[in-house]
């Protein structure tokens, strides 16, 4: 069957959030919320996907890939939204119309209703979901024959009959049209309400008055249904799916200590027999590879950790940590910091926009910056790059096998050759050769009967008279 055209409403005002931010750009587990929606329709192998978006075209920088945008001028209601998209409509095309603010819609369920849609022959398709409780849901009236003949709102008294109250069969703002009969219909419906707007649903009567079919298509679950409309319900909608994705990556083998004290954005991916412990966040498109020990207290922003890692009580961001690294506790990995196979930064390391060579090791108390080591080399406690010198940023070389000694500062631009040591309390401003040990400090002087001198001055100046001006 032919892949069918999703339309996705996004050019609503969200005021209801009370935010300078367009609701559908509010993040949502690591995508914006418009995000969902457009992905579900490509999984669900959409041949076009069409936004419709405001005049200001806010959402347009959010959205890549085969995503189209349609324009809607005014605010005119949801049927005058999708024939903002008419030009990308063609009349054989099977389209599903679905809303931008219900961001846990599935691939499953666009790609079911299009071929349930698509099989039926019919002009039009509604999903459906039967609630206990429909309260305040446009409710779908059928026909003997058990085809839809409208959906009737109930935002207002009067807009349905007590009758139609005891419906729970509910609109869910979710269509599939025949292409050439939606677009026929759309010019025919009319702003006949109190808000003065074209819905959407009134093209269905429109249909039937043409003496074409008009179906529904019942969901099993109403849980892909919740829209958001103010940041309340965005946490709830937030719970659900960051759930989903705890979810799918423990059934794929990932170990979550507590998925509650957890959180994993949409797109991170983690390898099997990794455990998460409680506390941390995983965000952006970090990777993390199998066997690795993440957390507790630990946050990685697209980041790549490989197997058999250990980060914990970290915060890492745009690093990469290769295989059987220690990074922790209380490291902080920043943009550009490559640890090799084999290495650690330990217990308050700065590291940033530094390569370290694999099995070296920066235990704790330094900070490493725009700095290239080498292999096997271990840096003391309390060791500086100063990589700045108020104008420009330079870099470090430290070569393989060399032993820094604590309290060591190196000013860039600075070599430091394989096998080299340097002293203790050393600030290093040359380059060191391979082998040599570098020392850079004033010798040490002792000066005897120092702290008997000090305290005679002080209890002399103790007794002395006050000052007479």
């Amino acid at each position: 069957m032919p892949a069918p055209v999703v339309v996705i409403l996004a050019a609503g005002q969200g005021t209801r959030m009370r935010s300078a931010v367009p609701k559908l750009l509010h993040p949502l587990c690591g995508r914006p919320m418009v995000a969902w929606p457009v992905a579900a329709a490509r999984a669900a192998g959409a041949e076009r996907i069409v936004v419709v978006d405001g005049p200001e075209r806010r959402l347009e920088p959010s959205l890549h890939g085969d995503v189209a945008i349609a324009v809607q001028e005014q605010p005119l209601g949801t049927a005058d939204a999708v024939r903002a998209a008419s030009a990308h409509i063609g009349p054989a095309d099977t389209v599903v119309v679905i809303n931008g603010d219900v961001p846990l819609i599935s691939a499953q369920t666009i790609h079911a209703l299009a071929q349930a849609h698509a099989r039926s022959g019919a002009a039009a398709t509604i999903a459906t979901v039967v609630l206990e409780d429909p309260t305040g849901y446009g409710r779908v009236v059928r026909g003997p024959d058990g085809t839809v003949v409208r959906v009737v709102e109930t935002k207002a008294p009067g807009d349905a009959t007590e009758l139609e109250l005891h419906i729970r069969e509910i609109n869910t703002g979710i269509f599939a049209f025949d292409g050439a009969a939606l677009v026929a219909a759309l010019a025919e419906v009319r702003a006949d309400n109190a808000q003065g707007e074209h819905y959407l649903p009134d093209v269905l009567p429109i249909l039937r008055a043409h003496e074409r079919t008009v179906l529904a298509h019942e969901l099993p679950s109403s849980d892909e249904l919740l829209g958001v409309n103010d940041r309340r319900a965005l946490a709830d909608v937030t719970a659900i799916a960051q759930r989903r994705i705890n979810e799918a990556h423990m059934l794929a083998g990932t170990t979550i200590v507590n998925p509650a004290a957890t959180v994993i954005d949409v797109d991170v991916q983690i390898g099997q027999d990794t455990v998460i412990a409680p506390f941390t966040s995983l965000h952006g498109s970090t990777t993390i590879g199998d066997g690795c020990e993440i957390g507790p207290h630990t946050t990685l922003i697209d980041s790549r950790v490989g197997d058999n890692a250990t980060v914990v009580h970290a915060y890492v961001n745009q690093a990469c940590v290769g295989d059987r690294v220690s990074v922790g506790p209380f490291a902080y990995l920043r943009p550009g910091a490559v640890l090799r196979e084999g290495a650690k930064a330990g217990t308050f390391v700065e590291i940033k926009n530094s390569d370290v060579g694999a099995g070296s090791k920066v235990p704790h108390l330094s900070y490493i910056g725009d700095t290239d080591i080498g292999e096997a080399t271990n840096i003391g406690a309390g060791t500086i790059t100063a990589n700045y010198d108020g104008y420009r940023k330079h870099r470090t070389t430290i070569g393989s096998r060399v032993k820094v000694s604590v309290d060591t500062a190196f000013i860039a631009p600075v070599s430091i050759g394989d096998d080299a040591y340097t002293g203790a309390g050393s600030v290093i401003s040359q380059d060191v050769p391979p082998g040599a040990l570098g020392v850079a400090r004033s010798r040490q002087s002792n000066i005897e009967g120092y702290s008997d001198r000090r305290k005679e001055r002080e209890a002399r100046q103790s007794q002395a008279p006050p000052h007479q001006s």
